[in-house]
Formats: structure tokens, sequence, C-alpha cells
């Protein structure tokens, strides 16, 4: 894979995928007027290519199968380097099979493509679909790394495509209306955010059944698999445990704090952040190999003087409190919406994210529309590729989500505290 340098003014003029992109970039917004051109009409039909059929993409697939008729889509194709995987894909959708997913981008038959691949993959699969002109639904996290990130949001912005990121928890309206209300001012200033994504494993974390008839070079490509990641012989566990290995994943950060760090970014309008530091380690599942931690939480300063925290543990799920604190005021995010507890009235409020019901004087209520769900997340790449309709979380979104999470990351590894340089747009040492 060729490494594709940009320059900085390159770089800076491609960044206007978002009214947040412009604002944070200073890139023009003429050019988001060439993405007005490649809208497929209401009543036309649109063709999907699946590219990758593991577990996240059979519940994709199962929710377009079920939007095919209401929503005028069709799976045509399914792809993957894992022939069974492929197979039992084929056998669900009836499409037909494709074992280079260069194909699907090559024909002209398809519209859109779903990339459900490991996240090692994301960056070089979007980029060669915006090249083909494809629409594309990418799981989370957008990319890899940062870098990648940085060249896919000036691709994105210089196309007609309209690309879609799986954080699915943007179809759910809590967020932009939070945005709305803390923007008016009903919490006052913001200092602090905390949010969680905790499970808890009985044996050993993120382990998959390992299939015995994976065989390479018969069934499965395992060359093809590593793609642009370090070439290693082959081994089971990166393959079906691809999750608990740094060359493949962030672990932690990018499979589960992706989805929370965005609704934060999202709520708060908050960009790029200032200082990262993480922490945390294997301190449950000792005997693990898996490379990543069991145990991992991020703090995240922000210029507009705001700190997230995100904590994470794989061997306890009590939940915290996912709340935004305002000098005026606290925000709880909970199963049916928001609520928001005036400083005031925080004595007579029972709050908590375990959906107990919540009292008190001057207490707000909001009752969510939408959801945390594929389904709705498609059907808006839809609305923006036949409509226009606003993406709820485009490639800038992505990106922001990117750079928090890969931080974080970068933060346990090396163990350092470090800095956004904002001017420079990379990571440096604090």
């Amino acid at each position: 894979m060729k490494r594709k340098d940009i320059s900085r003014r390159q770089f800076v003029k491609g960044l206007a995928g978002t009214t947040a992109g412009i604002a944070t970039f200073g890139a023009s917004s003429s050019l988001l007027a060439k993405n007005y051109s490649n809208i497929i009409g209401a009543n036309e039909r649109v063709r999907i290519g699946v590219i990758g059929c593991g577990g996240m993409a059979n519940a994709h697939m199962e929710a377009l199968l079920k939007m095919k008729e209401a929503d005028n889509i069709e799976i045509g194709a399914v792809c993957d380097v894992y022939s069974t995987r492929m197979n039992k894909a084929s056998d669900l959708t009836k499409a037909k099979t494709i074992t280079d997913y260069r194909k699907i981008l090559d024909s002209k038959e398809f519209d859109s493509v779903l990339i459900a691949s490991p996240e090692h993959w994301h960056y070089q699969m979007t980029l060669d679909a915006i090249e083909a002109g494809k629409h594309i639904y990418c799981e989370k996290p957008m990319t890899h790394t940062i870098e990648q990130a940085k060249i896919i949001i000036e691709k994105v912005a210089k196309s007609n495509i309209k690309m879609q990121v799986g954080v699915q928890g943007m179809s759910d309206d809590s967020y932009e209306t939070a945005n709305k209300m803390i923007g008016e001012g009903a919490l006052g200033k913001v200092v602090m955010a905390h949010i969680d994504y905790s499970r808890n494993y009985v044996s050993d974390f993120w382990t998959n059944t390992i299939d015995p008839d994976a065989k390479p070079g018969i069934n499965l490509d395992w060359e093809a698999w590593l793609g642009p990641a370090p070439k290693r012989p082959w081994d089971p566990r990166r393959f079906f445990e691809w999750r608990r290995y740094w060359d493949y994943s962030g672990g932690i950060a990018t499979d589960l704090f992706i989805h929370r760090v965005t609704r934060i970014i999202k709520s708060l309008g908050l960009t790029f952040p200032d200082y990262v530091v993480a922490s945390g380690g294997t301190w449950n599942f000792v005997d693990s190999i898996a490379e990543i931690p069991d145990t991992f939480n991020m703090m995240l300063d922000y210029p507009e003087k705001t700190t997230v925290l995100v904590a994470s543990s794989l061997a306890n799920d009590m939940p915290i409190r996912h709340v935004i604190r305002g000098h005026k005021a606290t925000l709880e995010f909970t199963r049916t919406g928001f609520t928001i507890t005036p400083q005031e009235a925080t004595n007579e409020a029972i709050i908590s994210g375990t959906g107990e019901k919540v009292t008190g004087t001057g207490v707000y209520t909001h009752k969510k529309t939408g959801a945390e769900d594929v389904s709705l997340h498609h059907r808006n790449l839809l609305g923006a590729i036949r409509e226009n309709e606003p993406l709820k979380c485009d490639a800038m979104l992505g990106m922001y989500g990117v750079v928090a999470c890969t931080m974080g990351v970068q933060s346990f590894r090396n163990r350092k505290y470090l800095k956004w340089d904002a001017r420079n747009r990379k990571v440096v040492e604090s």
C-alpha cells in the first residue's frame, strides 16, 4: 500500500465535509456544492455491496434485508477473504459472492458499499470506495490512525460521496437536542462530562470460537486479510479475535469508547482535545494473551475548558452516570433520553443512568426519538444519498472520535501525557 502524503496547504484546502469542518479548518464552503450532484432519485433502487461478512456485518445485513422493500434497496454482492463466511452471507442475502472487494468498486452495478471489515482495513477500503464514486457506510472507527483520517476527510470533501460512520448512537436525537439546549445556556458553563462503557466477561474477554475448518490457501486468504498490517504467520486467534491485538484494533478505545465519546463531542460541539491521558491495564484477566488491556480509562481536556472522562472495565459492568456537568445544571443521559437538573434542585432529584425515576423541582426531561439502531443509521445515509439529508455521523464527526480515541491509545501504550498540536494537526508529547 503506497503512502499518500499531502501538504498542509492541500489538507486545509480539502477539509470541508461539514459546517464544523469548515469552521475548524477554514475551508471554502463552495466545496460542499459538489456534493449535491450525486443524489440518487427517491424512486431509484440503491444497490449495496457488503465488504466483510463477520459478526457485525451480519447485524447490518439482517437490518438491510428488513428494509429492502420499504427503502427500495438491495444487497447485490457480499465479499470476504474467508469463503465460509462469504457463502453464509450469500445464503442469507441471496447476493452473489465476490472475493476481491475492488471488483465491487469497479462495477457500475453498485451505488453504495457497507465496509464492515476489521478496522485496520477501513482506511484503504474507504479510500478506494471514494475514488470509485461509491457512497459509504463504514463501521467505526472511521480509520485506524489519525493520519488516515486526515486523508479521508480531504477526499470526502472533494468528492460527491456521502459517507456515514457507524456510530449508530448518533441516530438517537438526544445528542442533537442536548447540543441545542447546552448552546442556549441550559447548563451554564460546562466544566466536565463523564461516561462509561463496561462489560463483565467470565474467564477471558473478547474471545471467539476458533473455526478449525479455516484453512489459509484453501478457503481463507490470510495475506489479503493482513493487508496493510504487519506481516505475520497464520494465527487463527488473530483472525477470529482481532480486537485483542494492536495491529488491527485500538481495543476498548476504538471498539467501545468511540461510541461514548462521540456522544459527548456531539452534545458539546467539541472538535479536537488539547490534552489526553489514558490509564489502565490487564487487572483481572492476567493470564489472557490479549495485547489490549481489560481496564482502560481516558481523560481529555478540550480547549473549551471542559474535561471529558471515559471509563471502562471488562470485568465489572456496573454503569456510572452519563452526565454533563455545568455550573448551573447537570444533564444526565438515560435510557429514554436525558434529564436536566438545576443545581438548586440536585438534592431533591434522583439521578441514575440505570433508569430510576427522576423527580425534583425544576427537572426537565427529554424523551428521545430515534435510537441507537443500525437500521435508522442506514436509513439516514439513504436519505443523504437521495435527498441530501444531513448525515448523523459524517466523516468530520468520525475524525473527531478517531483523534480522541487514538490519542488515548497512544497515551496508554507509551505512558505519555499527549497534546494535540492544533497548528500542525498532529499529536505531540506534552
